[in-house]
């Protein structure tokens, strides 16, 4: 009940603040207008000096605009947060916290772009024509499986950073919390057999990242059970491409099979699916359950099953598994190096700078707090320097 309580109090305070503020972001003026001359060289006539020099070289563009430090956050409303399909206008609110965020924790002028469409080729093209005044795009809370197809051709055909947020920052911060919690339980990542619960954009993602990591044995589970070579019913093309590098036993079934015997489980997918009784036909396991509002399974429950560690994407318990650790940085790193793209090496950095920020990681703590200001600076460098040692930047 208190629980109930908590959530309906946070509730009723954000409505107070978005309804008081008219929204969380604006737009600040570096340079004031005071007389004439002021004028004359903010607008005309002296604007049309940087505009003529970037009209023979458009890369200027970063010198004498802000393309620089900008970066679009474009969502069409398709798969908010654990809200589903709710529309443009509902993603605003988190697009400018996304925003928020941006330019509080890096520096970043960010701004929520929600569009009236929600067909990948509008998408596609909306992006592709808005992009001469951003330095990158992250792509947000847009439905699997077409956020994959979106992402992919976006990065194919702009020369600009493009990553789909849901996608890429969360395996970062997943693959930087399993890094200590590993150390914490004295389990080795050769041996770690991985359960992951939710195939769509953060699930595929985080399974990439874990085969590059190092884990030999992952299976995924999505709402026909677990995913495998072969399977027929609620398959897609990019299912079947990670059926290809997953569940090498093939096994089948559903939830409660898959994870006996696990090492970890990572959930990203539906509130209150795991029980405690399923923890215990684990192996002393690793639980991330970061179903938003709602977890998986909660903390309380999981150390009853006999978890080791818990993480949850709340920031009310321990261990908060959120995107707003990895997108700052690895922007920050990506606009000051002048990367064309972020890669696997950039995002790998970013993980491991993150991880080494928790010094002595403990069960309650194995990913630094959200607002840490040691985050971003660390990550940045990180990532810079493998854009520049990959040839991304």
């Amino acid at each position: 009940m208190a629980q109930n309580r908590d959530t309906k109090d946070t509730a009723a305070k954000a409505l107070e603040l978005h309804s008081r503020l008219k929204g969380k972001i604006g737009i600040a003026a570096k340079f004031l207008i005071k007389d004439k001359t002021g004028l004359s060289l903010a607008y005309t006539p002296g604007v049309a000096a940087p505009c003529n020099e970037i009209a023979k070289e458009k890369s200027l563009a970063y010198k004498y605009t802000m393309k620089g430090n900008s970066v679009a956050v474009v969502s069409d409303g398709s798969a908010v947060l654990g809200l589903g399909n709710i529309g443009p206008e509902a993603a605003i609110p988190v697009m400018e916290g996304k925003c928020l965020l941006f330019r509080q924790l890096a520096k970043i002028d960010a701004f929520p772009i929600c569009l009236g469409t929600q067909e990948p080729e509008e998408i596609i093209s909306i992006v592709k024509a808005i992009a001469p005044v951003f330095g990158g795009i992250n792509l947000e809370d847009i439905a699997a499986p077409k956020c994959f197809y979106i992402e992919e051709r976006l990065r194919n055909e702009l020369q600009i950073p493009v990553i789909h947020d849901d996608q890429r920052g969360t395996s970062v911060v997943v693959l930087a919390a399993l890094m200590n919690a590993l150390k914490v339980t004295g389990k080795r990542k050769e041996e770690t057999q991985a359960v992951i619960s939710g195939a769509g954009a953060a699930g595929m993602a985080v399974a990439r990242a874990l085969i590059r990591f190092g884990l030999k044995d992952i299976v995924l589970v999505d709402s026909k059970g677990a995913v495998y070579r072969g399977r027929k019913e609620g398959m897609n093309s990019y299912k079947e491409e990670i059926a290809k590098a997953t569940n090498r036993k093939m096994r089948k079934g559903g939830l409660a099979e898959a994870v006996k015997g696990a090492d970890l489980f990572i959930g990203v997918s539906a509130p209150k699916i795991l029980s405690a009784e399923m923890v215990r036909s684990m192996n002393k396991p690793i639980i991330f359950a970061m179903a938003n509002p709602v977890p998986e399974i909660m903390p309380e429950e999981a150390k009853k099953g006999g978890a080791s560690v818990v993480a949850t994407g709340r920031s009310d318990f321990p261990n908060q598994i959120n995107n707003s650790l990895s997108f700052p940085g690895l922007f920050r790193g990506a606009l000051d190096s002048g990367a064309k793209t972020i890669n696997e090496e950039m995002l790998m950095a970013a993980a491991y700078a993150l991880a080494g920020l928790v010094k002595k990681p403990t069960k309650d703590r194995i990913v630094p707090d959200a607002l840490d200001k040691k985050i971003v600076p660390a990550v940045a460098k990180a990532v810079m320097e493998a854009a520049i040692s990959t040839g991304a930047a």
